[in-house]
């Protein structure tokens, strides 16, 4: 797997953040930004000429200090820069170099990775020209930005792509071909620390693959397994719980974040694991709203299901209980399991299957035109301006999940509930279920 993140580091004050919100928002695809660790350490997605990255925003780094607060924010930063593959290392034009941006430079220079000066707040030629002192902290790359209007930010990310190009050639290609029916699927395994990820994996792969104990968070890193059984084969993703910030105290965390999140990008389907005495929280809707933004099929598996009272209408109670949790977006599996009992674990292996097998489906133009069209038309069509708004043909266009694009005269007035019910159609006659579906409307 390419690494494809980007750490903004430097010292107090230099705006950082600023530039991290500058990059991120100028994106034309989804954002995402998690936050989860001690001081908001934050983790986003930059999409730039055609390559989507990884980028994190560390605090201001401080070489010496007595602060518990200030020491913790040095050990995060210290492991971003050992996570990223590409270091943007920001520094104030108004106060040029200081002290504490040589120790930042001496850093930067053992981990031996790719560097790229980032001269923060030039807005005139006149800081431009005081920004050439920079070139004394011993790095090749040095490009002027003003982070709050985003001038020189593009040219700035365009050396990120070409360093990644530099790196991994094919890094393009594989963006562009990154739908390939013949890979093999990748699942990852997320949810809350303790709720039995590790002990899913190693029922479905029918071994001690993972260490499982009873103390939340067990799992630092993201460990893949490859699933091979019954002529099957996929890859197991089990990543580490991810915790509110509120609840997240060491640095050792803000690591797990980063890979947690990482694996979500890297899997194809998301196995979303709820424990069935809690149920649905706040930080679990979180997660299945990443998924979904992201793009990913989905499903949700509620553990522990041995340790719930239940008669013959419990299961359809906490169905219809989640349902209504996650509408509007409900046509997805749900799987009740108790990865110690080994309880309907097989069953979960299926859905697996399927949901895989749901997003490579692929519906002939044909069919589309002279049975799906057909089958709207019994609906009452939304009206804009006096006109009816009339889709006129579609066809299914090649993406990483069901995707179509409709031809109208009225592209951007269709409603979102005629969008909704065109979706949901799609997925009563096509099983669409636990995927994600995209419509793009265009001018007939």
């Amino acid at each position: 797997m390419i690494n494809k993140t980007v750490a903004i580091v430097g010292r107090p004050n230099v705006g950082k953040s600023t530039l991290f919100n500058r990059l991120i928002s100028e994106r034309k695809a989804i954002i995402d930004d998690i936050s989860g660790v001690t001081r908001d350490r934050i983790y986003g997605q930059v999409f730039w000429n055609g390559l989507e990255f990884d980028l994190i925003d560390t605090g201001g780094y401080v070489s010496n200090s007595s602060d518990v607060f200030e020491q913790s924010i040095k050990e995060q930063v210290i492991i971003a820069i050992e996570e990223a593959e590409i270091i943007l290392f920001v520094v104030d034009v108004k106060t040029l170099t200081t002290d504490l941006d040589l120790s930042v430079a001496d850093l930067l220079r053992k981990s031996h990775k790719p560097v790229i000066v980032v001269a923060n707040k030039v807005d005139n030629a006149e800081r431009g020209m005081e920004a050439m002192e920079f070139y004394g902290l011993g790095f090749e790359d040095l490009f002027n930005v003003s982070s709050i209007s985003g001038s020189g930010t593009g040219e700035l990310l365009d050396r990120v792509v070409e360093i990644f190009v530099s790196k991994y050639p094919d890094i393009l290609k594989d963006e562009e071909e990154h739908v390939d029916e013949k890979t093999i699927p990748k699942i990852a395994i997320i949810g809350q620390p303790n709720v039995g990820k590790s002990s899913t994996v190693n029922a479905l792969m029918g071994e001690n693959r993972n260490i499982v104990t009873p103390i939340a968070g067990t799992t630092r890193d993201s460990v893949h397994s490859l699933y091979k059984k019954f002529d099957k084969e996929f890859i197991l993703i089990d990543t580490a719980g991810i915790r509110r910030k509120t609840k997240v105290h060491e640095n050792l965390e803000f690591y797990s974040v980063i890979r947690a999140v990482k694996s979500i990008d890297y899997a194809n389907i998301i196995v979303m694991i709820i424990d069935a005495t809690k149920l649905l929280e706040a930080q679990d809707m979180a997660l299945i709203r990443l998924a979904e933004r992201r793009k990913k099929g989905l499903i949700l598996v509620v553990n522990k299901w041995d340790l719930i009272e239940k008669d013959q209408d419990t299961m359809r109670e906490y169905t219809h209980k989640i349902k209504e949790k996650i509408a509007p977006n409900v046509d997805v599996p749900i799987v009740f399991t108790s990865a110690i009992e080994k309880q309907r674990i097989f069953k979960l292996t299926e859905e697996i299957l399927k949901v895989s097998e749901n997003l490579k489906r692929k519906i002939s133009t044909s069919k589309l035109n002279e049975d799906f069209l057909v089958s709207i038309q019994t609906a009452q069509a939304p009206i804009h301006r006096g006109n009816t708004i009339k889709i006129k043909y579609m066809t299914q266009v090649e993406a990483s999940h069901p995707t179509f694009l409709l031809f109208c005269n009225y592209p951007n007035e269709v409603p979102e509930h005629y969008k909704s019910f065109i979706r949901n159609k799609l997925r009563a006659m096509y099983d669409f279920n636990g995927v994600p579906v995209t419509l793009i409307f265009k001018e007939k």
